[in-house]
């Protein structure tokens, strides 16, 4: 919907003033979350979390992908003189093992987006509670993010039940004028 954020925080000043004594006591707040999920200790703790989960099977990658380069090396070395059987083999060899890597490698990234995704989520969830808790303790009225998303609104800013009751009398209105032939 905007484009940045300071379109976005030029149209919410805007409307604060525009509305003028109605938002005069209002306290609004401004959250960078991006920003928040970068600072955070708590990223940088996800973070050597998964390393140290993941490095053994990054290990034995390492491991299969030198056992590949031996099996290659090999065969540069040793092609001009082993037998077509040898060859053959060879090359089998050398096939099944990268699709061994390719196979573990495929296996990693996904488990390891799962884990990077559920820590993610944990993250968010720390994120959106302290500032919810923050709203409440600092009395904020509206606290939002850069993309509009609201994470905390007292009661009285939500206004859907009032634009839910004038679409209800709108549509009663517009029906009562239509006449059934």
């Amino acid at each position: 919907m905007f484009k940045t954020k300071s379109s976005f925080l030029f149209l919410l000043g805007l409307l604060v003033c525009l509305t003028g004594q109605v938002f005069a006591d209002t306290k609004i707040g401004y959250v960078n979350a991006a920003k928040i999920l970068e600072k955070v200790p708590h990223s940088d703790a996800a973070r050597r979390i998964l390393a140290k989960e993941f490095a053994p099977r990054d290990k034995k990658l390492v491991v299969m992908q030198k056992a590949q380069k031996k099996l290659e090396a090999k065969f540069t070395r040793e092609a001009a003189t082993m037998s077509a059987a040898g060859l053959k083999k060879l090359e089998r060899a050398i096939r099944d093992k990268k699709r061994e890597i390719k196979r573990a490698q495929d296996e990693f990234r996904e488990d390891f987006n799962i884990r990077r995704n559920e820590e993610l989520v944990k993250l968010q969830k720390a994120v959106v509670e302290s500032i919810r808790q923050l709203g409440k303790d600092e009395k904020y009225d509206l606290i939002l993010n850069d993309a509009g998303v609201v994470y905390y609104n007292k009661d009285t800013v939500d206004i859907t039940n009032k634009v839910i009751e004038k679409l209800k009398s709108e549509f009663a209105s517009q029906n009562k004028k239509i006449t059934v032939i």
